[in-house]
């Protein structure tokens, strides 16, 4: 069987269905992760998340090596006999968590070491080690160890990330193969960089396509960069890749930017905001993002957004929810994660049928010409 089957493409773009066969279970595609940091989505429970139907979380590489450990994972049957949730998980390589302690590490052609934000102990990654980290946890789709850069470095900055993420991939790759041969069943996915320099996006576009690995990942997007240039640089990078290998982008977690990825081809995303947004009082509907904290809503006894289907807008009230936020109540972010994560699953479902029906494009526009119309609230 292969890893990766597409089902149905888009006629008239570059969308399309598929199926990610994994070790715990198949994943339809495209598919929107939760970010389940330390092996938990917070505030959400992982029966909730069955529940809404998901298939695969993220859990992170970097925090849950400085804490529990790999070796206390691995004891306890990886990350689904710790945790608990039995269907797939995707692991990150730290990479990015590395990138965001700048004052903290030093990156060489070696490998990179940092600084926990725990206790300050020094620690090392490399490309070698994060393979068999992440081997310990038993991941299912795992990423390589790559440098990141953010929006508007200069050009000799990013050719250096470049150059050690490139030779990274090489021996992530040649570490993974190990780990099959030892019994290993996760796949390994290499990384594309280049930030945003088109002839640095393609070579590394190229040269990932080429790494015979069974799919790959678009990173250095969503750093910081306007939505047209993450857009833009999207578009170009996907016109390198190989169009049979399933595609993985980084840290996106909004109606516009997941449809936008859709568009190009994109296959799989994650992001924090979902989950992030709800603690901080802040829903997704159809008519926009909707604050709750808001005092206009303190007699309003209407769901959150009423062709919503989810157990929250059928069981509990705007001014209900408003008085949780406001008194700081767990429940509050306990069910606005709940919705915020089942809104995303219920739009790329929606988006999945309008590919296989060859309407892809006006449903984004009209869900869009909505979402955005008003202010938000």
């Amino acid at each position: 069987m292969a890893f990766f089957d597409i089902t149905h493409a888009d006629p008239g773009g570059r969308a399309r269905t598929g199926v990610l066969h994994l070790p715990h279970g198949d994943v339809e595609t495209p598919v929107f992760m939760p970010v389940g940091t330390n092996a938990t989505v917070k505030a959400v429970s992982k029966d909730d998340l069955e529940e809404i139907g998901f298939q695969i979380i993220l859990a992170n590489t970097y925090h849950l090596f400085l804490r529990p450990g790999p070796d206390l994972i691995q004891e306890a049957g990886g990350l689904h006999g710790f945790s608990g949730w039995k269907r797939n998980f995707l692991t990150d390589s730290g990479g990015f968590q590395v990138f965001s302690l700048a004052p903290l590490r030093k990156i060489t052609m070696e490998g990179v070491t940092f600084s926990s934000h725990i206790d300050g102990a020094r620690k090392y990654f490399t490309p070698e080690n994060v393979v068999d980290i992440q081997s310990q946890y038993n991941s299912d789709i795992q990423m390589q160890l790559d440098v990141c850069t953010g929006w508007g470095v200069e050009r000799k900055e990013a050719e250096r990330a470049l150059t050690i993420t490139t030779s990274w991939a090489e021996r992530a790759k040649k570490e993974w193969l190990k780990k099959q041969d030892e019994g290993y069943k996760g796949i390994l996915f290499p990384i594309v960089q280049g930030n945003f320099f088109e002839d640095l996006r393609r070579e590394s576009a190229e040269f990932v396509g080429g790494l015979d690995t069974p799919g790959l990942a678009i990173g250095g997007l969503s750093v910081g960069e306007p939505a047209d240039k993450f857009a833009e640089f999207l578009q170009y990078t996907v016109q390198y890749l190989p169009t049979e290998k399933p595609k993985y982008v980084m840290g996106i977690g909004t109606p516009e930017y997941i449809l936008e990825a859709i568009a190009d081809g994109i296959d799989m995303f994650d992001c924090v905001l979902p989950t992030r947004n709800a603690r901080n009082g802040s829903y997704f509907t159809h008519d926009g993002m909707l604050s709750i904290k808001q005092e206009r809503f303190t007699h309003d006894f209407s769901p959150i957004d009423g062709e919503c289907q989810c157990k929250v807008c059928r069981n509990y009230s705007r001014a209900y929810l408003r008085h949780l936020f406001k008194d700081q109540e767990i429940l509050s972010s306990m069910l606005a994660s709940y919705h915020n994560l089942y809104f995303l699953h219920a739009l790329i479902k929606d988006a999945r049928t309008a590919i296989r029906e060859n309407r892809f494009a006006s449903f984004r526009a009209e869900f869009m010409r909505r979402f955005t119309a008003g202010e938000i609230r």
